[in-house]
């Protein structure tokens, strides 16, 4: 797509050229994981957010993208799976899958902002989460969190 601009007088089949663009792109680079922004798109085309969006849609509706939370789009290789649960959901598998027990000191946000690829403020959101169903202690300045319960089923929280 870089430089490909679309030189269409109508929008009309310009989201297919646009799609078909973003497929070869996702064909040729196996280490491509989101697609462009759509902000990128509509630059690097000359086209409405509409336009761009349905380019996608097409995309996703083959299997090849899905949105994502934050307005950003995952390319879907096929084999790989992922996890697609809620941020909050994988952060309280920790305690289970390391063996914390309760009082047990829990990671910081910067250690599961790298560990899980998000950002801080997004592992905080999760994190406040937890802490609403009772599972870890309120984070507070220069204090670790900690574990306040084991999680069952019932107590995950819901995203």
């Amino acid at each position: 797509m870089r430089g490909a601009r679309v030189s269409q007088t109508s929008p009309r089949g310009t989201y297919l050229i646009i799609s078909e663009s973003l497929r070869a792109q996702i064909t040729a680079d196996e280490a491509m994981t989101h697609l462009p922004t759509l902000s990128e798109v509509m630059r690097e085309n000359a086209v409405s957010r509409g336009v761009a969006l349905r380019a996608y849609a097409v995309l996703r509706t083959e299997g090849l993208a899905e949105p994502v939370p934050g307005g950003r789009w995952r390319v879907v290789r096929p084999g790989l799976e992922e996890d697609r649960r809620s941020l909050a959901d994988r952060i309280a598998d920790i305690i289970t899958d390391a063996g914390l027990q309760v009082g047990s000191p829990f990671p910081s946000t910067t250690e599961l902002a790298s560990r899980f690829g998000a950002s801080r403020p997004t592992v905080s959101k999760a994190l406040d989460k937890l802490e609403s169903a009772g599972l870890l202690s309120e984070a507070r300045q220069g204090k670790q969190r900690t574990v306040r319960a084991l999680p069952t089923r019932t107590e995950l929280p819901r995203s």
